[in-house]
């Protein structure tokens, strides 16, 4: 594959066609120790990742990706470098003549509060005049930008016309690429990312339209932010890349989770090898509904699978009708038709886990996409894995926010900016506070994307320095910077005297 399509630039993919899909990862060593940072590099490349983005947060640590891609080359890797940068167009700058790309924000560059008086036409002006001299640097040396609008970090400007929506994480990053291109620069990448999964379908299509609509072909990277860990983290990610991918749309992909980002590699190399863009996606679900039609009518879906343990509303013995915990029987009849809300039955024969995940997760969201459905019945016939179908499917249905059968967590990989231990962290809240269905918790990395991307979220436990922690609820900072030791015993506290659960 040549070099030139690895940092995806505009002439080398085309949306929708039938390139490769690059797979991405991020460091979450510091910056600034170069070794640490070259031997994680290494691992990914090793495992399979072709692009890695490295966080840079001021003057100094840009400066050191030299001495990273210096290292890197002397041991023979030639994998594109990516810079993340955030607020600072002179630190983008300095980055640029470094690496292959550099990623920025489009609402870390562009503010306009309502009701001060900015002429939105003026400030766009001011940001183009700021955002030369890097455009000067990247045509130099042949440096691509991604453009990367995230749903949690939107510009007051654009809150005030679009609110928190998909239009308006779209129409943020194409009037950033619309600065662009006046400047005639065209190695663009764009994103539009959300930990929400519907959220970052339904931009990515409209993004997608909207190019296509204004005659601009630019790659497009995918991701789930925040996705957190383990297999409900996996399954979140399946569902939005893989639903995307599932049709032709995507170039670049990252999928986050909060571990060692090694063990992205072989998740994201699954996904791409169950979607290659040159193979159309097809589906052949069942759909049954209940005899007594409006057994289901009122309820949350339903969930149906063969073993008695998985957390299963219902389960089936052989071909009998499937029964509750109480001995009561869930008559069903197929349809030949799709029902405007049926219970959804999914069979495969997977020996492989990781595809156990992905395909079950990408049919039910196309599906759940367009109608809603009142169950889910995962089928997996032929070998033991079938015994996880219970948890995929409740999962599913989390991810897809049709039902909350546990708390739901929301957690950032983790990058150069972080400073506790995230995962560790990540592991002892999920340990402490696994089942509060109706509350949502977010445990962000650090104190500069922290409350802006955890959006949504009941709760915050936020880095906020070297083993130092800020809990939040809702946006409100209720402790500050409190030592981590302490944290969880805080939180905990704070959810017990809001009686949103009995502990």
């Amino acid at each position: 594959m040549p070099f030139k399509t690895y940092i995806a630039t505009a002439g080398d993919l085309k949306i929708g066609g039938s390139n490769p899909v690059v797979i991405q990862s991020m460091t979450n060593t510091a910056t600034l120790d170069t070794l640490s940072t070259v031997r994680q590099i290494e691992n990914l490349a090793a495992a399979g990742c072709q692009m890695v983005r490295i966080s840079a947060q001021n003057a100094v640590e840009a400066k050191n990706l030299y001495n990273i891609k210096k290292e890197l080359r002397s041991r023979g890797i030639k994998i594109p470098l990516v810079a993340d940068i955030h607020y600072k167009p002179g630190v983008a700058g300095i980055a640029a003549a470094i690496v292959e790309k550099i990623r920025i924000n489009p609402g870390n560059y562009i503010t306009y509060s309502a009701g001060q008086g900015d002429d939105p036409v003026s400030v766009l002006e001011k940001t183009a005049a700021k955002l030369y001299p890097l455009l000067k640097i990247c045509k130099e040396n042949g440096t691509a930008i991604r453009v990367g609008t995230n749903h949690g970090s939107l510009s007051q400007r654009i809150l005030y016309k679009y609110g928190n929506t998909p239009a308006g994480m779209v129409f943020s990053a194409l009037e950033f690429v619309d600065i662009l291109r006046n400047n005639n620069f065209h190695n663009i990448v764009v994103s539009v990312k959300s930990s929400d999964v519907f959220t970052m379908i339904k931009a990515n299509r409209m993004l997608v339209a909207e190019m296509k609509k204004r005659g601009y072909l630019y790659p497009v990277h995918l991701g789930v932010t925040e996705a957190g860990a383990g297999q409900s983290a996996r399954i979140k990610s399946a569902a939005g890349i893989g639903s995307l991918l599932a049709s032709s749309t995507g170039d670049t992909i990252r999928v986050s989770l909060t571990e060692d980002p090694v063990k992205e590699i072989p998740f994201a190399k699954q996904l791409v090898k169950t979607f290659p863009k040159t193979k159309k996606h097809v589906s052949k679900p069942e759909f049954y509904t209940p005899e007594d039609k409006n057994r289901l009518k009122h309820t949350a879906p339903v969930v149906i699978s063969r073993n008695p343990a998985d957390g299963a509303d219902y389960h089936v013995a052989g071909n009998r009708n499937p029964v509750n915990n109480r001995g009561e029987e869930l008559q069903l009849k197929r349809c030949n038709y799709v029902p405007v809300k049926g219970i959804l039955k999914l069979k495969y024969n997977f020996r492989n886990f990781d595809e156990l995940l992905i395909l079950p997760a990408v049919d039910t969201t196309l599906i759940a996409e367009k109608k809603g459905i009142a169950g889910l019945w995962i089928e997996n016939t032929g070998n033991k894995l079938t015994e996880h179908t219970g948890t995929i499917a409740l999962d599913i249905l989390q991810a897809l926010k049709l039902r909350f059968s546990k708390t739901e967590f929301i957690a950032c990989p983790s990058c150069g900016r972080t400073r506790f231990d995230i995962m560790k962290q990540l592991a002892k809240v999920e340990k402490a506070l696994p089942d509060l269905k109706n509350v949502k918790i977010a445990i962000m990395g650090c104190i500069v994307n922290g409350p802006g991307e955890m959006e949504g979220a009941d709760y915050g436990y936020v880095g906020s320095g070297k083993n130092r922690v800020t809990i939040f609820k809702g946006k409100k900072a209720v402790y500050k910077n409190i030592p981590q030791d302490i944290a969880l015993e805080k939180l905990t506290g704070l959810i017990k005297s809001d009686k949103k659960e009995n502990f």
